[in-house]
């Protein structure tokens, strides 16, 4: 798993010359740190930047607040049809994202919103079908004595749901943020259907921009794309205490 990454970042440090030598150079020789510098200068890696960082961030949002809201919903709820609404949730996620791309696009467009960055971030407002089956999983694990003593002390629904049981979710929160996270900034095709204009970039369309502006030049490309890969990282270090208990707990009962 390491060496691929070893890999990348050995070539991101070497000369173009030396990038394509046959055989290769293992090691660059001179190390070339002004590469990183010049991917920096000369791209809008900066807008590219920013504009994942919205996306990805008002995803995370917006899939953890709507997840949880459904998820705690169809978990602690009783209504009419409640089994019914999570099958067809949960059916969606046997549609590939191909078959649902034009009539979205479509749809965005009587909106509006071609060329914007909110095709990118309004399905995150909808509830994920992912995040509704681990938050609802998380929230049937969470023992119905909680509910009841604050429901003595006075509490009602919502202040059960935000003050008991969603700090209780924080793991099964923490691993959907870093799901949701990481495939959003990661995405490839929706950012190419929908942006065309260059400043709305994403930062995976902005460094596959860079194969075609500069030929010749793939070190650069390289060391782009491990720039792109730290706040994935970061985010990962920063909720890795909860995502790993989201992942065990996701598969022990009891």
């Amino acid at each position: 798993m390491v060496l691929p990454f070893l890999a990348s970042l050995g070539n991101s440090l070497k000369s173009y010359a030396q990038y394509i030598k046959v055989p290769p150079d293992w090691l660059p020789d001179p190390v070339q740190w002004s590469n990183y510098q010049e991917v920096w200068e000369r791209t809008d890696f900066v807008t590219y930047l920013t504009n994942s960082l919205i996306v990805s961030g008002a995803a995370v949002v917006g899939a953890l607040i709507t997840s949880a809201m459904v998820g705690h919903a169809l978990a602690r709820m009783h209504f009419p049809g409640r089994d019914v609404l999570l099958v067809a949730a949960l059916g969606t996620m046997m549609l590939p994202t191909v078959i649902t791309i034009v009539p979205s696009f479509i749809l965005f467009k009587s909106f509006g919103w071609l060329d914007t960055l909110l095709p990118l971030i309004a399905p995150y407002w909808l509830a994920t079908p992912i995040g509704i089956f681990l938050m609802r999983q998380t929230f049937l694990g969470i023992p119905r004595d909680f509910e009841e003593a604050a429901s003595i002390d006075g509490a009602n629904p919502w202040q059960v749901f935000i003050r008991v049981h969603l700090p209780m979710a924080k793991p099964a929160l923490a691993t959907l943020g870093v799901f949701t996270f990481m495939t959003t900034w990661g995405a490839v095709l929706e950012p190419t259907i929908y942006l065309t204009s260059p400043e709305n970039f994403t930062l995976p369309i902005g460094v596959m921009s860079l194969q075609g502006q500069y030929v010749g030049n793939d070190n650069l490309v390289t060391a782009a794309a491990l720039m792109s890969l730290v706040p994935v990282l970061l985010v990962f270090l920063v909720a890795q205490r909860y995502f790993v208990r989201g992942v065990m707990s996701s598969g022990v009962k009891g």
